[in-house]
């Protein structure tokens, strides 16, 4: 059987260790996707991308999967796809897409070609004072701070002009303020999973009781949904927008704006969680698209 490797992390695979609090979403994952892949020849192995490359021989391609602390180590994550890329190793998505996405000034760029995002100010480091400015700026009174490198929605901070950071706070690192968006809580954030560049299935995420962040770490629950015609259409903008084609997988992370029209929140292009429970075709889909790149590549 051909070897696919679905990377992953130590905080994820299934081991004696404690685990993330989602990691049963890893679990999830890969049994939606090892039946799958076994009726066509593939033989799925989670590994820790920190594993020895000695661990990859006989791999043919390897699968961005729960590998979600990369955040924190994005320069040692990239340079270790380069090099197993470089070993002639498929990588999906490849290097050149995970450089470009895992920075959220990614966002810049999508608007550029026509996207529409949510409104966003970016700074190298802020504290209250470019908090207080952001929100005149923006013309809010609430705000979530994120960021610029970060997933999951850990390093996360949300202020109201009531409720401002202390003096001396600082986020420490590079970020971006955006507006705080009620139909977070109302509607909830929708996503859009294709494959191949071909909508597979759509997701509506609503935020646990007290929370606004909409991830299982945060008590943030899932459910199928249905997508109108216009709002898969603004998705499948979105992907057309994206400086790169052929890519396996992408997820689009939207909210709706007070004037209707849904912004990006994320394309997320490096590891998301595709929602097997809602995408029951997810295996199969994912199969097929890595089966033509293999036959493509022999």
């Amino acid at each position: 059987m051909t070897a696919i490797a679905f990377l992953a992390c130590a905080d994820t695979l299934p081991g004696p260790g404690s685990r993330r609090g989602d990691a049963f979403e890893h679990d999830l994952e890969v049994a939606a996707l090892r039946p799958a892949f076994a009726e066509r020849g593939l033989n799925l192995i989670e590994i820790d991308w920190r594993a020895p490359f000695e661990a990859f021989d006989g791999v043919a391609l390897v699968l961005l999967g729960t590998a979600w602390d990369y955040q924190d180590h994005a320069e040692d994550f990239i340079a270790r796809l380069d090099a197993l890329a470089e070993r002639g190793i498929a990588v999906c998505n490849p290097p050149e897409v995970v450089r470009w996405n895992a920075d959220k000034r990614y966002l810049r760029d999508l608007e550029r070609r026509g996207a529409t995002i949510v409104p966003t100010l970016w700074f190298d480091d802020a504290g209250r004072d470019e908090i207080e400015c952001a929100m005149e700026a923006l013309g809010v009174g609430d705000v979530v701070v994120k960021r610029q490198v970060g997933a999951g929605g850990l390093g996360q901070h949300r202020f109201s002009a009531n409720a401002l950071p202390e003096q001396g706070w600082r986020m420490g690192r590079p970020c971006m303020v955006q507006p705080f968006l009620p139909s977070i809580l109302d509607e909830g954030e929708f996503t859009f999973v294709f494959i191949d560049g071909t909508f597979s299935h759509g997701v509506r995420k609503r935020a646990g009781d007290g929370e606004y962040r909409i991830q299982s770490l945060f008590g943030g629950r899932e459910e199928a949904w249905s997508p109108s015609a216009d709002d898969r259409a603004t998705a499948e903008e979105v992907v057309a927008a994206l400086p790169f084609a052929d890519l396996l997988y992408c997820r689009i992370d939207m909210i709706r704006l007070p004037s209707g029209e849904l912004a990006v929140m994320e394309a997320e292009a490096i590891e998301p969680y595709l929602y097997p429970e809602q995408g029951r075709e997810l295996g199969a889909k994912l199969t097929s698209g890595i089966t033509a790149r293999l036959e493509g590549a022999g």
